[in-house]
Parts: C-alpha cells; structure tokens; sequence
C-alpha cells in the first residue's frame, strides 16, 4: 500500500468516526397508535424517550398499549438505522460495508 492509498484510507476513518459520533447526537422519532404512542431514539440506537396518551392507557387492556410501544419502538430503529445507512453510505458510495450500516 502506497503512502498515497494509506493518507486516504486514514480520512476515510476519521470521517467515519466522525459520522458515527454525531449519530449518537441525532435523534428520530416514531408514532403508533395515531400518535398515542411516541418513541424518540438516537442513531446509537439509544431509546431517549417513550411519551404515552393517557387515553390509551386501558388497565383492562393492557396488551393493546405493549403493541404500540413495540409498535413504535420498531419503527424508531429501522428510521435510525435508515439514518445511518445515509450518513454512511454517502461516505463510501453505498459500497455496504459489514459493521458500518
């Protein structure tokens, strides 16, 4: 490998990391249930927040309220995997690379 090749193998990195840290920064946010039920994830994949409408809080049906949460919760995460497949892909040219997207 030439030094050349080596230089942009090294920005490549670096603005690789770079992307993956503000990831982590951003958020989307998923609905189910018409907006009864709203997740906020980060593009880690960490959840922020879950927000509930007391209306659909049903003590005699309490599986109905599960499904939206994991409703939504899905949702969050295939939007902030899509996020980071953009942020990457833009990067390597929509060339997948294992690990990364």
């Amino acid at each position: 490998m030439n030094m050349k090749m080596l230089r942009e193998a090294q920005q490549l990195q670096a603005k690789m990391m770079k992307i993956q840290e503000e990831l982590g920064n951003e958020t989307v946010e998923a609905t189910a249930g018409g907006g009864a039920v709203k997740v906020v994830i980060t593009g880690h994949l960490k959840l922020r927040s879950v927000e509930i409408s007391p209306e659909v809080v049903d003590p005699d049906d309490v599986e109905m309220l599960q499904d939206l949460v994991l409703a939504a919760v899905n949702e969050a995460i295939e939007k902030a995997q899509q996020l980071a497949s953009q942020r990457l892909g833009a990067l390597t040219g929509g060339i997948k690379i294992p690990g990364l997207t």
